[in-house]
């Protein structure tokens, strides 16, 4: 097995923090659509609400999951490092080998999730195309 540099790991930083910012920004969008839509269900309880609720708490377990993998293949990156510093280049080939497949697991995540929000958008474009014929 080849043996890896502190600098294999380190380039999955800049990486792996830009996946987080983008998990973090759609965990934020989520959120203010959820609070939305409370509301909205609170003065009018309708069931095409309720189904967008449900959709988004489904997202919204896909997005923590995705965010825990990511959050965990960065730290084993960091652990990759350490070992590699302190001579443990076996030990660490395979702490990076997990990392990578925590990362792997983490984007696999997020291509779930976007196929959820594509199915909920249909809906919405549905709903409006059938708004369109009956009018």
């Amino acid at each position: 097995m080849e043996t890896i540099t502190l600098t294999t790991p380190a380039l999955l930083f800049s990486a792996i923090s830009l996946i987080m910012l983008a998990y973090t920004n759609r965990f934020l969008a989520y959120a203010a659509v959820i609070r939305n839509l409370h509301d909205k269900y609170l003065e009018k309880r309708n069931d095409s609400l309720l189904r967008q609720i449900q959709n988004l708490k489904k997202r919204l377990q896909l997005t923590k999951w995705m965010q825990i993998f990511g959050i965990s293949s960065l730290l084993l990156c960091v652990l990759t490092m350490f070992l590699i510093y302190v001579d443990e280049d076996i030990f660490a080939a395979y702490i990076f080998g997990l990392a990578l497949i925590l990362l792997i697991l983490s984007l696999a995540l997020l291509i779930k999730e976007i196929h959820i929000s594509n199915q909920a958008l249909q809906h919405h474009i549905a709903d409006i195309e059938e708004y369109l014929t009956k009018k």
